[in-house]
């Protein structure tokens, strides 16, 4: 009996003794949690309920010359609550109150939100949703709803802010100002101005939050203001003038869409600083409409054709090899060159004529054979006189993506005996639309070649951060003699040469047509010739203010593809709106004159703004302008369709019905 009871102490102490031991060490490792490896395990608790996420800051405007907005950053924001974080009496009391107001905001009736944010708060969800991407107008108002006004803490208000990037102006010259692209792989690349100058001084500085994890992946703010606010971008102010820009892309888009043309670009640039005004860069969807595709005035490399005759022309006389009446025999229309024809657009050829003249008519042979027999022998001393003008080279501007010219020598690739007599006409080499300006506007110039500018000044609210002078690349490309001579040929071809059809009596024009096979090389193009029309110059030929270059891709043969018919109206109807549509005062005989259509059409507005308060009244057949303004003062929203000629077709509510304030009406119109 002793023994067992031996035995079995024995054991209970065994048993303590474990005991005991286990306790020890759980105490002992309670203590190096808290005193030694504390610090250690709370930074990984917090690592997996808490974050900090950046916050982007607002990217800087971008605006035209004259302080129009091209491009600015609209904060949105989204609205959540943290349903479980008001204590019962408060959300109690706030509930009923809070759905009424959401009712009126969104238009659902009041106990579809109560059940909905009753429900939320029943399975503790932290982060439902009440409003997503509202303005901020919007989210002033939302956040002055009941419960919500009473912040994160108490309320369980949650505010989650993004921006947008929006184009005032549309797709007017969207590629040129730039907008945010994203891959497959998310990343991000902008092209353009916001581009280039993004991460200097559009982007800003991104700001801090803390965010902590409330399960199923979803994170909530911890607090109602942010660890760091973010910095906003500096404003850039551009060259573009917003009522050129209009005029260019309009009148391009017309004789695109007249042409059914694959793409096509123009571009406005001042003279005298090199700023550029206007740049369109159009291209065709599967749909057959045009946006702002890619930058082609930029960045498309392609043969320029007979605008580059100038710059052949331009090199023999500063060479001396030949003067403007110097005889050149142009043959019947075809000419042989190293066991290849080259032909003239004019059936039956020139015969002999002038140098001046075979640029005025764009004779391919005439400007072949003159650099044919002057270089052929020398053809470097062509080649250099071409690089002296930094014809091949990048201009360097500001915009990412330009594209590289190519000015083929001896030893390239490209170059062949051929090589030399097809350049003089403008194949064998590449040049962008931009390049090709920019040496027609050193014409224009004096000879000052200047760099194409885009931006005039960085600025943060009214002081400038810095500011953009015009670049000189050379100052003067040719002698004035040279100068003098092609200026006026340049004048001339508009005349009496192939850009004839261009003349006004009342307007002058310099410039230069040009027509270019393209994708020649391909089997199909006998049955199917594609060419790039163009036309580079500037206006008034006295005097220039204004350079200009219009190019146009892969017009419809059926309807035309020479570029006197195709680009050169683009480039007289842009001259022509910039500097025509308002007379000079010199010009005006008197101010007291009444325009009929113009006073018939005061008289009806006037009439239907008199009767028309709070009903609808019938635009159709008013000038869109008239109807707007009309809509506007009757405090009535405003969209409108771009389709027709100026007066309203259709509006998308009917006349005499009553009118709600803010009310959106679309119209219809041009």
């Amino acid at each position: 009996m002793a023994v067992t009871e031996n035995n079995i102490l024995n054991r209970l102490y065994f048993v303590a003794g474990i005991m005991f031991v286990f306790a020890l060490a759980v105490v002992f490792k309670l203590f190096s949690i808290q005193f030694i490896q504390g610090d250690q395990y709370r930074d990984l608790a917090e690592k997996l309920t808490v974050k900090t996420i950046e916050i982007p800051a607002n990217r800087g405007n971008v605006y035209s010359a004259d302080g129009s907005l091209l491009a600015t950053s609209i904060p949105k924001y989204d609205i959540r609550i943290d349903a479980v974080q008001s204590k019962q009496i408060t959300f109690n009391k706030y509930i009923n109150s809070l759905s009424d107001s959401l009712s009126k905001y969104t238009g659902k009736a009041p106990g579809f939100h109560r059940k909905s944010i009753s429900e939320a708060r029943s399975n503790k969800n932290r982060y439902f949703l009440l409003a997503r991407n509202i303005s901020y107008s919007d989210y002033i108002r939302l956040r002055n709803f009941p419960l919500l006004k009473l912040g994160a803490i108490k309320g369980g208000l949650i505010v989650e802010q993004t921006t947008r990037r929006e184009h005032p102006m549309g797709g007017i010259a969207e590629r040129t100002i730039g907008y945010e692209r994203k891959d497959a792989n998310g990343n991000v690349t902008r092209p353009g101005i916001d581009g280039a100058f993004g991460e200097k001084y559009l982007q800003g500085v991104n700001g801090e939050r803390l965010k902590q994890k409330i399960g199923n992946g979803q994170w909530k703010p911890i607090y109602d203001s942010n660890q760091i606010e973010p910095q906003d971008g500096y404003d850039v102010y551009t060259t573009i003038d917003v009522n050129i820009q209009d005029i260019a892309h309009h009148s391009l888009l017309g004789q695109l869409e007249k042409y059914k043309a694959e793409h096509g670009c123009a571009v406005v640039m001042d003279v005298k600083t090199g700023e550029v005004k206007a740049i369109s860069n159009l291209g065709r969807n599967k749909k057959g409409t045009y946006y702002e595709r890619l930058n082609y005035a930029v960045g498309e490399s392609h043969e320029p054709g007979s605008t580059f005759k100038v710059m052949a022309l331009m090199a023999a006389l500063e060479d001396k090899v030949i003067d403007t009446s110097s005889i050149v025999d142009t043959k019947k229309g075809v000419k042989r060159f190293y066991g290849r024809n080259i032909h003239d657009s004019h059936r039956g050829g020139y015969g002999e004529i002038s140098a001046a003249r075979a640029l005025e008519v764009s004779s391919n042979i005439g400007l072949a054979t003159i650099i044919d027999e002057h270089y052929s022998d020398k053809p470097n001393k062509f080649i250099n006189r071409i690089k002296e003008w930094h014809l091949d080279e990048p201009l360097g501007v500001s915009i990412i993506g330009e594209g590289k010219p190519v000015i083929p020598e001896p030893g390239h690739d490209l170059w062949s005996k051929n090589a030399l007599p097809s350049m003089a006409y403008g194949y064998n080499l590449r040049l962008t639309p931009l390049q090709v300006l920019a040496f027609y506007n050193s014409i224009a110039n004096d000879g000052e070649l200047v760099r194409p500018r885009f931006i005039k000044a960085v600025k943060e609210f009214d002081y400038e951060i810095e500011t953009f002078d015009k670049e000189v690349i050379k100052p003067k490309i040719c002698t004035a003699k040279t100068l003098g001579e092609i200026k006026e040929i340049l004048k001339n071809i508009v005349v009496r040469g192939t850009g004839s059809r261009l003349y006004s009596k009342n307007f002058s024009m310099a410039g230069k047509t040009g027509t270019a096979r393209t994708e020649y090389w391909m089997e199909d193009w006998e049955e199917n010739p594609r060419y790039i029309s163009s036309f580079a110059g500037y206006f008034p030929a006295e005097n220039p203010k204004y350079s200009c270059i219009v190019v146009i891709h892969k017009p419809s043969t059926d309807v035309g593809f020479y570029g006197a018919d195709v680009s050169g109206p683009v480039f007289k109807r842009i001259a022509q709106k910039i500097y025509t549509d308002t007379p000079l005062v010199e010009a005006i005989e008197t101010l007291e004159f009444v325009n009929e259509r113009v006073e018939n059409n005061f008289e009806s507005y006037y009439d239907i703004a008199q009767k028309y308060k709070t009903i609808m009244p019938n635009l159709v057949g008013m000038p869109a302008m008239d109807a707007i303004a009309l809509l506007e003062n009757m405090q009535v929203k405003v969209k409108v369709k771009l389709s027709g000629s100026g007066t309203v077709k259709a509006q998308s509510i009917n006349k005499n019905i009553k009118l709600k304030s803010n009310q959106i009406v679309v119209l219809e119109a041009s």
